[in-house]
């Protein structure tokens, strides 16, 4: 059964904190628009302020929907599934706020130290209502690792921002800031995305250690068997190659000497 909360309990925040992604929807109002999606799931870019206030680090990406919703009509959706122990499905119902990168409310929730590689903005919600559902129907999953690419290319687009920030006042067209005006200035329904960001002054300072070990890929159990039985085929066909070899070496080395005895036997 659902149930619903005027607030965030308690018991809910702390299974918040132990959550490794969500997914966050929003929709213009237009009702031909695009109704959007998206999975977030870098380290530690989730925070509860108190049982009515979260936000979360939003990171560079190809689209800007979600701010461009929120800009619009302030609507947002916060979605944790539980992959993990007793299931459950949480939605968190609320009124979104754009803080973009060089604000100084963007600056009071993100500091330099806690920025990661491409954080463009800060979200921040004010929830007026929360639920809890079964999630009986979600499957269990085992938590690896948290991937690294996102952060490795904004770390690596962010270091020209940062090279030209010593030399020249003008935005470089190999860093993030030039990305941002391209590619996250407009929704994929022309409604204004970022407005600011690109502008700023300020230069992308993040906390990438840009030494930490990349994930390895993980097959699955399904996966390991197929790469196993395939194994086998091939360790079988040259086994059954080799011993053909053996076989045919072996009769002609039997012929030839036969072949030498009788001539012996001649002489």
């Amino acid at each position: 059964m659902a149930k619903f909360y005027n607030e965030i309990p308690e018991s809910l925040i702390e299974w918040i904190k132990k959550q490794h992604m969500f997914w966050v929807a929003s929709a213009p109002l237009n009702p031909d628009g695009h109704v959007n999606l998206s999975p977030k799931g870098t380290a530690d870019s989730f925070h509860v302020v108190d049982s009515h206030r979260v936000w979360y680090q939003d990171m560079t990406g190809s689209g800007v929907e979600t701010i461009s919703h929120i800009r619009e009509n302030g609507r947002i959706t916060i979605l944790f599934t539980a992959f993990e122990g007793p299931p459950r499905i949480l939605r968190l119902f609320g009124t979104g706020t754009v803080y973009e990168f060089g604000t100084q409310e963007y600056e009071s929730l993100i500091s330099p130290e806690n920025r990661k590689p491409g954080s463009r903005a800060a979200i921040v919600i004010d929830v007026y209502q929360c639920q809890t559902s079964c999630g009986y129907s979600v499957p269990i999953y085992d938590f690896v690792t948290h991937r690294t690419q996102l952060l490795r290319m904004a770390d690596m687009f962010e270091s020209h921002d940062r090279a030209s920030a010593i030399t020249s006042p003008e935005i470089n067209q190999n860093g993030l800031k030039s990305y941002w005006a391209q590619q996250n200035s407009r929704s994929v329904d022309g409604l204004p995305g970022l407005l600011t960001a690109f502008g700023s002054k300020v230069t992308p300072v993040n906390n990438f250690d840009k030494g930490v070990q990349r994930p390895k890929l993980q097959y699955s159990s399904s996966r390991k068997r197929s790469a196993q039985t395939r194994s086998s085929g091939a360790n079988l066909a040259i086994g059954f190659v080799l011993g053909a070899l053996v076989a045919t070496t072996l009769f002609y080395i039997l012929s030839a000497a036969e072949k030498f005895d009788m001539l012996t036997a001649r002489a």
